[in-house]
């Protein structure tokens, strides 16, 4: 009974900090510029949680914000510029007269996105476990990128998910919303950061 007891309490706890956690990475997300350094304290506090090493959540969430702030901003922005091309890109393209040309152009838009996307993520549990440059970063979140892209594939799912589940979700999405709010970004942050940990740890 008391370990049953004890195992419900560690999930609660758990639990109690994801949604804590969440709340912080939604709020330093607001001035838009900050998500980089949001995103790498994000993925560096559920690496320790899924070490369960995390400490205390706001201290060690805070103290990585401060660290990696000036990188991870930077990166922010290089990729986020590169993003915003592709998806210009791809909106220009959607009004073109249609054709084999118009196709072939929007897939290599939608695949531009894709890999600013998951380079992002990379990019910043990166930046959140391992000391390198900028360029060295971005450089092998890329290869990692495509060298491991089946679990690059679960990655943007386990980040996408939730919504995705949410559209499906008829008769239960307020019930839908409300998880989604507590636990959308941390909780798909820390069941990534078991597969980042066992890309990465080759690496270590």
């Amino acid at each position: 009974m008391f370990f049953i007891e004890g195992k419900f309490y560690e999930i609660i706890s758990k639990l109690a900090d994801l949604a804590i956690l969440n709340l912080l990475f939604a709020i330093s997300c607001i001035p838009i510029v900050t998500i980089g350094a949001a995103t790498t304290a994000l993925y560096g506090v559920t690496g320790k949680m899924a070490e369960n090493s995390e400490g205390y959540i706001v201290k060690t969430y805070f103290k990585l914000f401060r660290e990696n702030f000036r990188q991870s901003t930077i990166m922010w922005m290089i990729l986020l510029t590169a993003g915003s091309i592709a998806a210009t890109d791809l909106y220009i393209i959607g009004n073109m007269p249609k054709g084999m040309g118009q196709t072939v152009l929007k897939g290599l838009a939608m695949l531009a996105i894709i890999v600013v996307s998951f380079v992002f993520l990379y990019a910043m549990a990166l930046q959140s476990t391992f000391d390198n440059t900028l360029k060295n970063t971005i450089k092998n979140a890329l290869l990692l990128g495509i060298g491991y892209f089946p679990w690059t594939l679960l990655i943007m799912v386990v980040a996408v998910l939730p919504l995705i589940t949410l559209m499906f979700m008829e008769n239960f999405r307020f019930a839908g919303w409300i998880i989604m709010i507590l636990l959308w970004f941390s909780g798909s942050a820390y069941i990534n950061s078991y597969i980042f940990h066992h890309i990465f740890k080759k690496y270590m």
